[in-house]
């Protein structure tokens, strides 16, 4: 195998791992958050996951910029390095920088909705309906991603995707079906749920032009800290409720902020860079069965045969997603640059 038949591959296969890691990480979340769920309250919850979350991306971004700074002053010293980090023949530019113009409103978007408004709403609907409920509402979000990605990012409906979606929700509802319990649910948990997969959706679709020119690690730590921001008025609740919280609970925290917010929101940014932004949605299907297959490892939680059944739909339904054929860009946002340095 030449060289640049494996790089080809490596290229291929390196947003699928990333997306992998996204999944088995959010799905570790609903692990952490069945923990934690009950010492910390729904905003201040969402608040103390995104500070941790967005320092430790702030970090990785300062030590992203020194090692950069090292490269160009080498590149000085000797200028017959300098034509790395400009792409390969054939392949696509390397993108660096800050976002630009109107991606900064997509950025502010982004964290508000997705960041922001998805992460207090869900806590807060969990609070209200019971996990195969609310698992059956949420995940209306990669159909409503499906359905704005196709048009206002111009992605059109392939019919495989389509298909793929579909059976894939279908999944999810028997996920549901088998999880719920009768009189759980009220209508304030159901609305909760629908405004968290609207925020989900809007988020992946204010998050993904901003990719063209901005790393999906810069993207995400600008995305983490304005959702911060706009959940500090939970900040004194924060305080008193770690205050009275036992250690376990501020680990539970940090692990939330570290992982299944700092990297799995980053390598999802990687993906969606280069996926299209309605197939990256579908791999989110995934998420609510590999949750229950950690809790049957971690927790001893038996699940339901039925609940199985619609874990192996929701896979089969992502994997049709995944043969939808590959479109050739257009000379537009499609070929614009990939961002690098993750």
């Amino acid at each position: 195998m030449s060289e640049g038949t494996g790089r080809q591959r490596l290229r291929t296969a390196a947003p699928v791992l990333a997306a992998g890691v996204t999944v088995l990480l959010w799905a570790s979340a609903f692990v952490a958050i069945r923990h934690v769920g009950s010492q910390l309250s729904a905003g201040p919850l969402a608040l103390g996951r995104l500070l941790v979350g967005s320092l430790v991306l702030g970090v990785l971004v300062a030590g992203q910029a020194l090692r950069r700074r090292a490269a160009a002053r080498r590149a000085v010293l000797a200028p017959g390095a300098a034509s790395g980090g400009t792409g390969t023949a054939g392949g696509p530019a390397r993108a660096t920088g800050w976002p630009r113009g109107r991606a900064w409103l997509g950025v502010v978007v982004c964290g508000l909705a997705w960041f922001g408004m998805y992460n207090v709403a869900l806590n807060a609907a969990e609070r209200r309906v019971d996990a195969g409920t609310a698992a059956m509402l949420v995940n209306v979000g990669p159909i409503l991603l499906a359905v704005l990605a196709g048009v206002f990012l111009r992605e059109g409906f392939p019919r495989m995707l389509v298909i793929g979606v579909l059976v894939a929700f279908a999944g999810a509802l028997v996920m549901g079906v088998a999880t719920a319990r009768p009189g759980t649910g009220d209508l304030p948990g159901v609305l909760l749920c629908l405004l968290a997969a609207v925020g989900y959706a809007i988020g992946v679709l204010s998050q993904k032009p901003v990719l063209a020119t901005t790393s999906a690690l810069r993207t995400t730590w600008l995305a983490a800290t304005v959702g911060a921001l706009a959940c500090l008025p939970y900040a004194p609740r924060l305080v008193h409720e770690l205050s009275a919280a036992p250690a376990g609970a501020v680990l539970w925290t940090v692990y939330l902020g570290a992982l299944p917010t700092a990297l799995a929101f980053t390598t999802w940014a990687y993906a969606l860079a280069r996926t299209g932004a309605a197939r990256m949605g579908a791999t989110t299907y995934l998420v609510p069965p590999v949750a229950v297959l950690l809790g049957w490892l971690l927790l001893a939680e038996t699940p339901a045969a039925l609940a199985l059944v619609g874990g192996a739909i929701c896979l089969v339904g992502v994997a049709i997603t995944r043969r939808a054929p590959h479109r050739s860009p257009a000379p537009s946002a499609d070929r614009a640059p990939v961002p690098a340095g993750d």
